[in-house]
């Protein structure tokens, strides 16, 4: 199981986002407060973020526990954006620890990452080889690319009528929207003047947070949130 958080609004820093809520990212990947799966998430971390000028976003993932990124401590109070992503990262039994297999993964417009499990026969064989790793998230992704995000909350419930035991709680973000999937984990959803916040989990004690029911589709862009049923 993993953690994940996205941004939509207006810039802010990577530091603001990830490191210093009070129950932020960083302590999410050794005291997560809600995660029902796993305990600690020190399997690697990512995140990924839009630059002024460039189409594509960029990304810095490692294998290593966020907690141990003294350069990202470093760096991350300097980049600032208008769209991020970021997760730390608990690998499903049997799958692989290094960088390919942290999110955010990437199709060169998207940034995505999955809070879950999935079981990789249910996948087609196009997606392991599309794949950035092996990892059972990086085929979701890839498969999710492949199909298009607007046909996301179909993905999910193809996946998860094939697999009754997947965890399939998607976050993606293409620089101007979000999209996000719970299936089987939680995710809350934060809505400020400046912008809105999805997480696996809210990163403080802010009374502004909602929980997102299972089952549903949430997207955001610059005009508002969304829900729509996956029953």
């Amino acid at each position: 199981m993993c953690r994940h958080v996205a941004w939509l609004g207006e810039p802010r820093s990577l530091a603001s986002l990830v490191l210093e809520p009070p129950a932020s990212l960083l302590v999410q990947s050794y005291a997560p407060r809600r995660q029902r799966h796993g305990t600690v998430n020190a399997d690697g971390w990512g995140t990924g973020w839009w630059a002024p000028g460039r189409a594509e976003p960029a990304r810095w993932r490692s294998a290593t526990p966020l907690w141990g990124s003294a350069s990202f401590a470093s760096v991350a109070p300097a980049v600032s954006s208008s769209c991020v992503l970021a997760a730390v990262r608990s690998a499903t039994v049997g799958m692989p620890v290094d960088e390919s297999a942290a999110a955010p993964f990437t199709d060169g417009r998207w940034l995505l990452s999955h809070n879950g499990r999935v079981d990789r026969a249910v996948l087609p064989p196009a997606a392991a080889v599309a794949a950035e790793s092996v990892c059972d998230s990086a085929q979701l992704a890839a498969l999710v690319f492949a199909t298009g995000l607007d046909a996301l909350g179909e993905v999910v419930r193809d996946v998860g009528g094939r697999d009754p035991a997947a965890r399939l709680n998607l976050l993606a973000a293409d620089g101007t929207r979000l999209l996000a999937t719970t299936w089987g984990d939680t995710l809350s959803v934060l809505e400020t003047p400046q912008g809105t916040v999805l997480a696996s989990e809210p990163f403080d004690d802010d009374p502004r947070w909602t929980d997102v029911p299972d089952r549903h589709l949430v997207t955001v862009t610059a005009h508002g949130t969304t829900l729509e049923s996956l029953s």
